[in-house]
């Protein structure tokens, strides 16, 4: 699955649950609208829900740190201090980060795969690893990611 053609898209449909979690699925789709992939995923929150609308995928990086930053989460304690969190099975990105032209939100792997789909996350759309590393190998600077519900 390379999904690298200008015109050709990742769509996410998202599901709202009623304890909150909202879950979907990432889609990859040529540009003649073939489904090249499914995965299931956890999208966003009541509380900070995934945003809509139609953004491009600026880059990917593999085994990315994560800055813990306290201002932009809207669930966190804002006294606590920012804080790197290095690569590894802890890190809260996983092992795939798919950055998205909307500032601060990527779509990711997770290192809990179990809970994907079942959790809430802060607006991001979360893989389990192994999804997201597929999504990342399939995907190129500069392709349209359009979410939606």
């Amino acid at each position: 699955m390379r999904l690298t053609q200008p015109g050709a898209a990742v769509r996410a449909a998202v599901v709202g649950r009623a304890d909150g979690a909202r879950s979907g699925s990432g889609r990859g789709q040529h540009v003649a609208g073939e489904l090249v992939a499914q995965f299931p995923a956890t999208m966003g929150s009541k509380t900070d829900p995934l945003p809509l609308g139609k953004w491009t995928i600026k880059g990917i990086s593999y085994n990315p740190d994560w800055q813990y930053n306290p201002a932009i989460l809207k669930r966190a304690d804002k006294s606590d201090p920012k804080m790197r969190i290095p690569p590894g099975p802890n890190n809260p990105v996983g092992v795939a980060w798919i950055d998205l032209s909307k500032p601060h939100y990527g779509i990711h792997g997770t290192p809990e795969p179990s809970r994907v789909g079942k959790s809430q996350s802060h607006g991001c759309i979360r893989l389990t690893n192994w999804d997201a590393k597929a999504m990342s190998e399939a995907v190129a600077t500069g392709i349209t990611a359009l979410l939606q519900e």
